[in-house]
C-alpha cells in the first residue's frame, strides 16, 4: 500500500528536500505540499492525508499549535532546524522527530514507522469466517494481535493519534483510525452518536439530555443529529402513554 503524505514547510529548499526523499521512496505518495498550515483545506477529516511533514517555525502559527488544535490528526512526523522542541513534539504523541538537515538514512527510518504502522495494522482489523458474519475483530494492542468479540464491546472513543475500545472487562488501546475501526463494525449493531464517539446500541443503559448513559460511562450525543440517533436507539421500543 502508499501511504499518502503532504509537507507543510515554508521554507522552499526544505520542501524540495523533502519532495525528493519521498519520491525515491515507492510506498509514500505526496498528495500536496504548503507553506503554511492555515492552506490545509481538506483532506485531514476524511482520513485522506495518512502522514505529515510538519515543520515547527512559520509564519502566523507554528506547526506545534497546528498540530494541537487537530482533532485526529494522522500520523506526524516532526521536521525542524530547533531540536529543543523535541519533548514538546513528543507530548503531542508524534511519530518522529527530524532535525534539518535531515540524512536520506534519517528519513528513511523515519518513514519506516509510519510504513510498518500502517502494514502492522491491516489484517488486524478483520477477523471474517468462510460463509458466516464475523461476529470478532482482532487489532494490534503492544505487542500482540488481540481478539475482541462485538458482543463485549461497550462504545469506541476517538483520542489524539489512537482509538480507546472499551469493553465490560477492559480498555484496549490501539493505533488506528476512528474511521478505519468504524468501517469494519456492523451498522445494525454499532452507532456514531457523536465525532469521537461509537456505542454498540444494545449496551445502552439509559439516555439523558444530551448523553448516553453506558455503565459508569456518560456519552456525550451530537445535538446536530439527536433526533436521528435517539431513532436508531429507541427503534420503536419507547413505550409512551
Amino acid at each position: 500500500m502508499k501511504i499518502n503524505c503532504i509537507i507543510v514547510d515554508d521554507e522552499p529548499l526544505a520542501r524540495k528536500g523533502l519532495r525528493e526523499y519521498i519520491g525515491d521512496l515507492d510506498f509514500l505518495h505526496l498528495l500536496a505540499e504548503y507553506d503554511t498550515p492555515l492552506k490545509i483545506s481538506e483532506g485531514l477529516e476524511e482520513g485522506a492525508v495518512q502522514l505529515i511533514f510538519l515543520d515547527i517555525q512559520m509564519p502566523r502559527i507554528t506547526g506545534l499549535d497546528f498540530l494541537r488544535n487537530l482533532r485526529n490528526p494522522p500520523l506526524i512526523i516532526i521536521t525542524t532546524a530547533y531540536p529543543q522542541y523535541a519533548l514538546e513534539g513528543f507530548e503531542l504523541d508524534v511519530l518522529d522527530y527530524l532535525v534539518k538537515p535531515i540524512s536520506f538514512q534519517r528519513f528513511v527510518k523515519a518513514v519506516g514507522k509510519a510504513r510498518e504502522y500502517y502494514s502492522g495494522r491491516t489484517p488486524a482489523m478483520v477477523a471474517v469466517g468462510e460463509g458466516a458474519a464475523p461476529d470478532h475483530l482482532f487489532i494490534k494492542s503492544g505487542n500482540s494481535l488481540q481478539k475482541i468479540n462485538y458482543s463485549e464491546i461497550l462504545f469506541i472513543e476517538a483520542l489524539q493519534n489512537y482509538v480507546a475500545i472499551h469493553t465490560k472487562g477492559k480498555k484496549y488501546i490501539t493505533y488506528v483510525t476512528f474511521k478505519a475501526i468504524g468501517d469494519h463494525l456492523p451498522p445494525d449493531r454499532f452507532l456514531k452518536v457523536h465525532k469521537s464517539y461509537i456505542i454498540q446500541i444494545s449496551q445502552v443503559d439509559s439516555i439523558e439530555d444530551h448523553a448516553i448513559i453506558i455503565g459508569q460511562a456518560s456519552i456525550p450525543i451530537s445535538r446536530a443529529n439527536r433526533e436521528e440517533i435517539l431513532g436508531k436507539i429507541l427503534n420503536g421500543r419507547f413505550l409512551k402513554r
